[in-house]
């Protein structure tokens, strides 16, 4: 089944969008007649289940309101659709509400010139490609974990968003959790003293499975959810969203464990560590020269080691004279305890402040200031899921070059920066 491409029309269409794009969001008028101000009109590309659980957070809100939805896999999308109308329809005067649109594939939802910012919750192959082309298009983009699949995917993102002066959050959320951002500013403030190592657990996917063919459900464009990656034969565990597996075990969708939970635990140690525009130099896999975990580490010797079993807490800081232990479930402990609770000075460094992932995203589209997990953030934070994973698949050590954002003499790791495309997806 072969995906429709942009008429020439459209595509100019949205080119010319893309560069006059205003600064502020549309002021629009809702479905129901009533003046939403300064609502935001959204579109959701993707609708499995990370998707759902943003629907959950978005529909009761008053700032936004969801106008199209977007999957390969139609019958998701009608899906979604359905689910968005009936709430929306319970706070509509009439009892009715039919103003959500349906699409198949991304370009036809981009093509819209009022949508104002796309959420973008497809399996971890697409996210780069789709996050550009909305960019370009003059939308504001949420992005979820990891940003990219390879390295060279992050800086083209970056650029697109400078570029086109677009705002991109990252699905880090993490970052807008008070105790993640309280145990930040206790280790960026030194109260721990200098810090020795850094401890986190990731856990394990089972491991990616050869599966058989199956037929094809109907409505649902397998090419085009198999995109840039190698063609497999349809095999409904390769494409299910299962947190504990599915799509996710396979190097070609995901990045492992280290693209997944990775992904949220490296970024707040990255942010910890005040290394947002920076990264390690060095990344170890488990079991060379009897390295018990896998390790990177930081020019100023902070290792960071994955140990996924006995510690009592997601991260754990060690530090010359403390330290601090913090999980969700706003679960944060100290040593000493009286750290945990000590509030900052004004001569500390204070961390940005969000206590709503989705709140800062539609406040930077309003400000046109970067959000707590910029695009920069979430390009470097995946750098090292993506250079661990490089480390682990050659089983020897990677040295790197955050600066230039190169591999320093290994010619073979190099190549992996980037992943080869399949036709016809093979432009970012």
């Amino acid at each position: 089944m072969n995906s429709p491409a942009l008429t020439r029309r459209a595509f100019l269409k949205t080119a010319s969008l893309a560069s006059a794009a205003l600064a502020f969001p549309r002021i629009m008028r809702s479905q129901s007649g009533e003046p939403p101000g300064n609502r935001l009109n959204l579109g959701l590309i993707g609708n499995g289940l990370i998707c759902g659980a943003h629907f959950g957070a978005l529909i009761g809100r008053d700032d936004c309101r969801i106008v199209a939805v977007c999957d390969v896999n139609l019958p998701k999308a009608r899906k979604m659709r359905d689910r968005t109308e009936k709430h929306y329809s319970a706070a509509a005067p009439s009892g009715r509400y039919r103003g959500v649109d349906v699409y198949q594939y991304h370009e036809q939802l981009l093509a819209r010139d009022d949508i104002d910012a796309v959420f973008v919750t497809t399996p971890d192959h697409w996210h780069a490609a789709i996050a550009k082309a909305a960019m370009i298009a003059g939308k504001d983009v949420y992005c979820e974990k990891p940003l990219t699949l390879a390295v060279r995917e992050g800086r083209v993102l970056v650029d697109t968003a400078r570029h086109h002066g677009r705002i991109l959050q990252t699905g880090t959320q993490q970052r807008s959790n008070a105790s993640f951002r309280k145990a930040a500013e206790i280790v960026r403030n030194g109260l721990i003293g200098d810090i020795k190592y850094v401890r986190t657990k990731l856990g394990h996917f089972p491991p990616a499975l050869a599966l058989p063919e199956q037929p094809l459900p109907a409505e649902f464009d397998y090419d085009r959810w198999l995109g840039p990656t190698p063609w497999r034969p349809y095999n409904e565990k390769r494409v299910m969203g299962d947190y504990g597996g599915g799509w996710r075990c396979f190097p070609e969708y995901g990045g492992r464990k280290n693209g997944d939970w990775g992904a949220h635990h490296f970024d707040i140690i990255q942010w910890a560590l005040g290394m947002d525009a920076s990264g390690p130099v060095e990344f170890i896999p488990q079991g060379f020269e009897r390295t018990p975990y896998q390790t990177h580490r930081y020019a100023n010797g902070v290792r960071v080691e994955r140990v996924d079993e006995g510690l009592k807490s997601m991260i754990e800081f060690t530090g010359t004279k403390g330290t601090v232990w913090v999980s969700r479930d706003d679960y944060l402990e100290t040593d000493p305890p009286e750290l945990a609770t000590r509030p900052l000075r004004a001569e500390d460094v204070h961390l940005h402040v969000s206590d709503d992932h989705h709140t800062d995203f539609f406040t930077s589209i309003r400000t046109r200031q970067r959000p707590i997990a910029d695009v920069e953030i979430g390009h470097r934070s995946a750098t090292v899921s993506h250079l661990n994973n490089i480390a682990k698949k050659l089983a020897r050590p990677v040295q790197w070059d955050p600066a230039s954002e190169e591999i320093v003499g290994d010619a073979v790791a190099a190549t992996l920066l980037n992943r080869p495309r399949r036709a016809p997806y093979g432009t970012l």
